[in-house]
C-alpha cells in the first residue's frame, strides 16, 4: 500500500535551515553541512513499527531500514546503466550477524553476531535482542502481526496459527534462544528455502531490546505505541533527531554504525504532497532527491541540466484485480475477455512514456521462480469480443445489470498517474462492449475494502510489492485461500492447486521439485485469470548529479547510508 496525499494549495518547506516557496520562487538553502541530503516524499513516515498500522506503507518503511537492521541481506552486484547497485539475489550477506549455518541434526539455523556493534541508545548488540525481536513477533500484539506472518513463513517453529486462539502459545519458549552472548539458535520445521530471503526482510529488522524495554507498559508490553510513535530503537546507520509527523523526518548519523559512519551526517525527509511541486523543487536544485514523480515529469526531468533519472525494473508492477466473488467476474471466460483486451503497448507508450515493460506472469519477473506464463501476443482485441460473447454477453449484452461491479475503482490520489491509464483500458473495455466506469476513491477506502473486506470487484493496482524475493512467497502472499494460510488474497481465489503450489513454496527445500511445483503455481494463476497482468514498470527517482551510490532493495526505500555527495 501508498501512504496518504494530502493537497495543498500552495507549498512552503521550512526547516531550520531551509526554506522553499514554489509560490513565490526558489531561495537559496542555507545547509549547515555539505552532508546534508534533502529527500522529497508524498510523505513522511506515519509509523516505525513493523507490526503497526502503518507497516505497510512505503516512507514508513523507509523509515525503519535506516534506523534499524537485519540479520543478513543480499550481497551488492553489478550497477545498471542508471548507476543502481542491484542485489545479488543468489548471494547473502552478513549484517548483524557474521556467519549463520544450518544445523541439520537440530533442525535450527545458528547465527553467530557481531561484536561491538552499538544502537543508537548506546547498547551493544547480543543475542537477547534478537530473542527479544522474535518473542515480540510471536506475541502477535500489534496491529498488524507482520513478524509473526514472517516468521512463520520462514518455518520459525511454534509460529503458527494456534497464536491466535491461546495466550500460552504465544510464549517464545526455545524456538528462539540464546547459546551465548552474541549467538542465537532458531528452530525450524525444516530446511525451508525462504528462511534467509525473509531474514533481509525489514520485518525481521532487530529491536535494540534495552532501549524498546524501556518504554514498555502495563497496557502495552512490547511497547508499540513507543515505536510507532517515537522512534524504532535499532542498530541501524541513523538515529532519529526529529519527527514531525505529516511534515518532516529528520535522521543524523550513526557514528558508531558497524560498518562505518555513513557518509550523509543528516537526512531530511520532507512532505510533499503533489508530484508537481516535487518535480519543481529538484529540477531547481533545492532538492537533492525525490519520489514517486509521474511518469510525465520523470520524463520531463531527463532533459534537465545537473538532474537525472535513476531507476530500475524491480518489482513494482500494474494489474487488474478481478473478485472471484462478485459477478461477473465469477465468469472465466468473462475475465478471459478482460485479460485480452488490454492494450499493453499503448499503456507503456502513453502511460509510462516508455518506462515500462509488458508483465507476462504473476510475480516479478526479476525473481528467481519466476514463470513467463503469457504469449506475447495476448493482447487481442477480437479474441476478447470472442470470449465476452462465450461468457454469455455477445458484444456486452446484459452488462447494464452488473454497473456497480463494472466500476473501475483506483486509488484517488494517484490519479496523475494512473487517471491517463485507467481512461485508456475504459476506452479499450467499452470498444468490446464492457461499460467501464471509473471510480477514483480514497486510498483509506481502497485499502480497507481491497485487503480488510475485500470485497472491492473491480480495480487497478499498482501498489502490491513481495518484498521477500521469490516467486514462491508472492504465490503465497497473493494466491494463497485463507484455509492455507493467505492472509493478502485480494481477489477471494481458491484453487486447490494454487493452495498446494502455496504450501509447496512454503515448505520445500530449494531444489527441482518445489521450483517445478511453483511454476505449476504460476500456470495454474494465469489459466485461471486470477489477475490481468498489465506491465512491470520501473522504479525511478529525480536525483541531482551530485549524488552517488543509489541501490535498489525489494521494498524500494532508499538506504541513505549508501549515498555521497560531491557539491
Amino acid at each position: 500500500m501508498q501512504m496518504q496525499f494530502h493537497y495543498v494549495s500552495r507549498l512552503l518547506v521550512t526547516v531550520p535551515w531551509i526554506a522553499i516557496s514554489v509560490a513565490c520562487g526558489p531561495i537559496a538553502p542555507d545547509r549547515p553541512s555539505e552532508a546534508t541530503l534533502i529527500y522529497l516524499a508524498e510523505d513522511v513516515p506515519a509509523g516505525l513499527d513493523y507490526d503497526g498500522p502503518a507497516a505497510a506503507l512505503p516512507t514508513s518503511q523507509t523509515g525503519m531500514v535506516n534506523l534499524m537492521e537485519p540479520l543478513i541481506g543480499y550481497a551488492y552486484g553489478d550497477e545498471n546503466e542508471d548507476g543502481v547497485a542491484l542485489p545479488d539475489f543468489e548471494t547473502f550477506a552478513p549484517r548483524l550477524s557474521e556467519s549463520w549455518r544450518y544445523n541439520e541434526a537440530r533442525r535450527s539455523w545458528v547465527f553467530k553476531l557481531r561484536e561491538g556493534v552499538f544502537s543508537c541508545a548506546g547498547n551493544e548488540l547480543t543475542a537477547d535482542d534478537v530473542v527479544y525481536t522474535f518473542a515480540r513477533g510471536k506475541s502477535v500484539s500489534g496491529a498488524i502481526p507482520v513478524g509473526w506472518f514472517l516468521a512463520s513463513t520462514a518455518g520459525v517453529s511454534g509460529f503458527d496459527a494456534s497464536v491466535f486462539e491461546d495466550e500460552a502459545a504465544r510464549v517464545i519458549g526455545d524456538a528462539v534462544r540464546r547459546v551465548d552472548r552474541y549467538t542465537v539458535e532458531i528452530r525450524v520445521s525444516g530446511r525451508n528455502a525462504l528462511f534467509l530471503p525473509i531474514m533481509t526482510t525489514y520485518g525481521m529488522l532487530i529491536f535494540d531490546s534495552k532501549e524498546t524495554q524501556k518504554h514498555a507498559t502495563d497496557d502495552d508490553p512490547w511497547a508499540h505505541d513507543y515505536v510507532n510513535n517515537v522512534t524504532a530503537p535499532g542498530f541501524g546507520p541513523y538515529c532519529l533527531e526529529r519527527w514531525a509527523k505529516n511534515d518532516m523526518f529528520v535522521m543524523r548519523a550513526n557514528e558508531n554504525y558497524y560498518r562505518g559512519a555513513p557518509a550523509l551526517k543528516r537526512v531530511v525527509i520532507k512532505r510533499i504532497p503533489q508530484s508537481s511541486n516535487r518535480f519543481i523543487l529538484v529540477k531547481s536544485g533545492e532538492a537533492d532527491m525525490a519520489e514517486r514523480l509521474t511518469p510525465r515529469e520523470f520524463s520531463a526531468l531527463a532533459d534537465v541540466d545537473g538532474a537525472r533519472v535513476a531507476g530500475v525494473v524491480g518489482n513494482e508492477t500494474l494489474f487488474l484485480h478481478m473478485n472471484f466473488k462478485t459477478p461477473p467476474f465469477d465468469n472465466l471466460k468473462f475475465r478471459e475477455a478482460i485479460a485480452r483486451a488490454l492494450p499493453t503497448e499503448k499503456i507503456i507508450r502513453n502511460g509510462y512514456f516508455g518506462e515500462a515493460r509488458a508483465w507476462r506472469g504473476v510475480t516479478p519477473s526479476t525473481y528467481p521462480g519466476f514463470v513467463d506464463a503469457l504469449d506475447e501476443d495476448y493482447y487481442d482485441p477480437d479474441a476478447a469480443r470472442r470470449l465476452l460473447a462465450e461468457a454469455g454477453f455477445p458484444e456486452g449484452e446484459g452488462l447494464r445489470g452488473f454497473q456497480e461491479s463494472l466500476r473501475l475503482a483506483y486509488v484517488a490520489e494517484k490519479e496523475a498517474t494512473l487517471g491517463p491509464i485507467a481512461t485508456m483500458l475504459q476506452t479499450a473495455l467499452r470498444e468490446i462492449g464492457v461499460p467501464v466506469e471509473l471510480d477514483p476513491i480514497p486510498l483509506t477506502q481502497y485499502g480497507d475494502r481491497q485487503l480488510v473486506k475485500k470485497d472491492l470487484p473491480f480495480a487497478l493496482n499498482d501498489q502490491e510489492k513481495p518484498v521477500v524475493v521469490d516467486a514462491g512467497y508472492a504465490l503465497s502472499l497473493f494466491f494463497a485461500s485463507p484455509d492455507a494460510g493467505g492472509i493478502n488474497n485480494m481477489v477471494n481465489v481458491a484453487d486447490p492447486s494454487v493452495d498446494a503450489a502455496a504450501l509447496a513454496a512454503a515448505s520445500l527445500p530449494a531444489g527441482e521439485e518445489r521450483a517445478a511445483r511453483i511454476a505449476d503455481g504460476q500456470r495454474r494463476l494465469a489459466e485461471i485469470v486470477a489477475w490481468a497482468p498489465v506491465v512491470e514498470y520501473r522504479t525511478q527517482w529525480a536525483v541531482r548529479d551530485h549524488v552517488s551510490g543509489l541501490t535498489w532493495h525489494p521494498d524500494n526505500a532508499v538506504r541513505f547510508a549508501d549515498l555521497e555527495i560531491a557539491r
